[in-house]
């Protein structure tokens, strides 16, 4: 029987939107309920949020952004086709429309955001994601996999959650765009691979985000998330060793916005906090995530070829395949 081991990644996002976000994920992360954070670099307590990481010595990554507030790159700041006529990125639909003109060079700004981020830390990222499932769009997939390849960073994100479509409490566009992102995701798997780009095995975020979280629908993602993986073919195949084909770590990472509720017009990223850092929703992923039950969730999936079991959180940076 195959022994698999399943290790649970929990990313704050957003790390560095404002200061009462920068205090909800750090009391995530004391308490064990998050292993790592995503830092948005041109978010108004970005520097706040760096000296946080270093202080807890909380693992982290950069939350590449492209759609939201100012870019960092000086040069960009004026005629650029990043930029709206404000000058600020053109949000999250925006952007998408612009980018399937063909309209979108974007290549200095993410190597702006990674050299802003070292600068802020004073070490290369762990991992990049993208902020709004940007990295995955076509048009920024293959410069985002380069500026990856060049700075020798090997992990990133990819938005495909098993069992999104029986979602039924999610509204039709939102789960419109989720599908998107899924398609997105599916389409971009070449590219990551071709340099040598790795990702969890599994993922999870988008049918447990704010109102819609709770520890029983985190609990009840990761279980169909785990039996979805464990029933594919290739899970049976193991690239392993010889010697390691009886065992295999299964890695899921769980996507969390917790934090306070922005209060403005502190926060954002150039253009002042948004709508939905201003609600409770936030506040609600921090509250669940702090809920005892949540530290108790446990995840076993059996059949006659395979057994998964649960161990504990581990730090982004931490896991090997």
């Amino acid at each position: 029987m195959l022994q698999a081991r399943v290790k649970l990644i929990v990313t704050g996002d957003d790390f560095g939107y404002c200061p009462r976000r920068n205090q909800g994920i750090v009391e995530c992360f004391l308490a064990g309920a998050v292993s790592n954070v995503s830092l948005l670099v041109n978010g108004s307590a970005a520097a706040d949020a760096a000296q946080l990481a270093r202080r807890h010595n909380i693992p982290i990554g950069l939350h590449a952004n492209l759609s939201e507030g100012s870019p960092v790159c000086k040069a960009l700041k004026k005629n650029s086709s990043l930029l709206n006529k404000d000058g600020f990125f053109h949000g999250k639909m925006g952007f998408r429309t612009v980018l399937a003109k063909g309209l979108l060079k974007m290549s200095e700004e993410l190597t702006a955001q990674v050299d802003l981020f070292c600068e802020l830390t004073g070490h290369v990222p762990h991992h990049i994601d993208g902020h709004q499932h940007v990295h995955v769009l076509p048009g920024v997939r293959h410069v985002f996999a380069q500026v990856l390849k060049e700075y020798g960073i090997k992990y990133t994100r990819v938005p495909v959650e098993p069992g999104l479509r029986s979602c039924a409490w999610i509204e039709p566009p939102l789960m419109d765009f989720y599908l998107g992102v899924e398609k997105d995701s599916l389409d971009t798997l070449d590219v990551f691979k071709r340099h040598g780009i790795r990702w969890a095995d599994v993922y999870v975020g988008l049918s447990t985000m704010g109102k819609n979280m709770s520890v029983s629908d985190i609990q009840s993602a990761i279980d169909t998330a785990v039996a979805a993986f464990a029933t594919k073919e290739n899970f049976l195949t193991t690239q392993f060793s010889p010697q390691h084909q009886q065992s295999r770590t299964v890695t899921i990472e769980l996507m969390v916005h917790p934090g306070y509720p922005t209060i403005p017009p502190v926060g954002g990223c150039g253009e002042g906090p948004d709508d939905f850092s201003q609600s409770w929703e936030r506040l609600h992923e921090l509250q669940t995530l702090m809920n005892p039950d949540y530290f108790m969730m446990t995840v076993t999936y059996k059949n006659p070829t395979i057994t998964c079991q649960y161990t504990t959180l581990c730090p982004f940076m931490s896991y090997v395949l």
